[in-house]
């Protein structure tokens, strides 16, 4: 009979996992809290991901050359080594996305304590990333694994089951806030003023640098048909403008053509002269001829930089703009007040929608909160 596919132990253990939660899946409470610590750790999902790939590792390679589970990386040179980052990338993204688990949507592998190592990842290693507890917990699991305390398929079952606990959790918790919202809301819309003082808030929270992208692709959402113009499919938080070709954090095009007309680059910080350097080095680059590109930023905007940025149209022929996030939203919600309500929406929908490796669960969560606090004030 022929041994399973990595895609199918994954299935059977998700199967395995799925059954009732009343049913252990291993024994050992040590074991069974260190599985839980690392999964439900919100600021760093990488731990979970890694484990999830290093125990499939061991599961589909059982039949070969015994491996050692501690040993993902082939840099080691050893025969019992293997590419973890291969079954992460190859298997686990895929597992990972169906079943919207909590977890990061790109390798594990990439996160700076699990990048280009070439050492056995035994409980001694430093791995020099936060929270330490989880890397130390990431580590003697894989550990009880070598030694035989705890099997590959044990720990990637648990592991699973954990995840799936707490994305079920995390549904129930946004359904409710959701239907709370709903069911608090006043006949009055929530004024202009009182959607920007709600969006400030929201951009003062910890880990927010993604929220000024949703700003204004929500604004150009909510007025799209009023413009003639309409944002461009988001791309990731992390991703580079080289690898997506894109020419900024947001592209804007003409309603009907693809032509990017607008390109919008947020800065949590100061925007500088060599940020507009930068910028003005990719549309010389580029063959895209755009009109506008515009800095969106959260912090103070010094006027230097105002006067170099509007300086460069004789040169380039692209109007540079630095504008402040909330000095924006409140032009455009006062410019378009009918539309204020579609502006919320299209916000709340945008950001419910972004993957927690770009916008966090309690971040998420917070809006909403906030949102029903405002409109049950106004």
């Amino acid at each position: 009979m022929a041994s399973p596919t990595p895609a199918e132990i994954l299935n059977l253990a998700f199967a395995r996992a799925s059954e009732p939660i009343d049913s252990p899946l291993i024994g050992g409470t040590e074991v069974v809290d260190r599985i839980e610590r690392i999964a439900r750790n919100a600021q760093n999902r990488a731990g979970a991901r890694f484990i999830l790939a290093c125990a499939l590792a061991k599961l589909a390679k059982q039949h070969q050359p015994e491996v050692d589970i501690r040993k993902p990386y082939t840099k080691i040179g050893d025969q019992d080594a293997y590419s973890g980052r291969t079954y992460d990338e190859s298997y686990v993204t895929e597992f990972v996305v169906t079943h919207e688990l909590p977890c990061n949507i790109t390798t594990a592998f990439l996160t700076p304590a699990f990048r280009n190592r070439n050492i056995t990842l035994t409980p001694k290693v430093n791995l020099v990333g936060r929270p330490p507890g989880v890397y130390k917990a990431v580590l003697q699991l894989l550990d009880d694994v070598h030694v035989g305390k705890l099997s590959a398929g044990d720990l990637l079952a648990q592991m699973i089951r954990w995840l799936l606990i707490i994305r079920d959790e995390k549904r129930q918790r946004m359904a409710t806030l959701l239907a709370t919202l709903q069911s608090t809301r006043g006949e009055t819309a929530l004024s202009a003023e009182g959607i920007v003082g709600l969006i400030e808030q929201h951009l003062k929270l910890r880990r927010s640098s993604r929220l000024p992208v949703l700003v204004v692709a929500a604004a150009y959402q909510a007025a799209q048909n009023y413009l003639g113009e309409r944002a461009l499919p988001l791309q990731g938080h992390h991703a580079a403008d080289k690898q997506t070709g894109s020419m900024g954090d947001l592209e804007i095009t003409l309603v009907g053509d693809d032509k990017v007309a607008t390109s919008y680059e947020m800065k949590a910080r100061r925007v500088t002269k060599d940020d507009i350097n930068h910028a003005l080095a990719k549309v010389t680059r580029s063959d895209q001829a755009i009109d506008n590109y515009i800095f969106i930023t959260t912090e103070a905007i010094d006027r230097d930089v105002v006067d170099y940025a509007s300086s460069l149209y004789e040169q380039v022929g692209v109007e540079m703009v630095v504008l402040g996030c909330i000095g924006f939203l409140r032009h455009y919600l006062h410019l378009f007040y009918r539309l204020r309500t579609q502006f919320l929406e299209a916000y709340q929908e945008l950001l419910l929608a972004e993957p927690d490796s770009s916008v966090s669960q309690p971040l998420k969560e917070a809006f909403l909160t906030m949102r029903q606090a405002a409109e049950s004030f106004e």
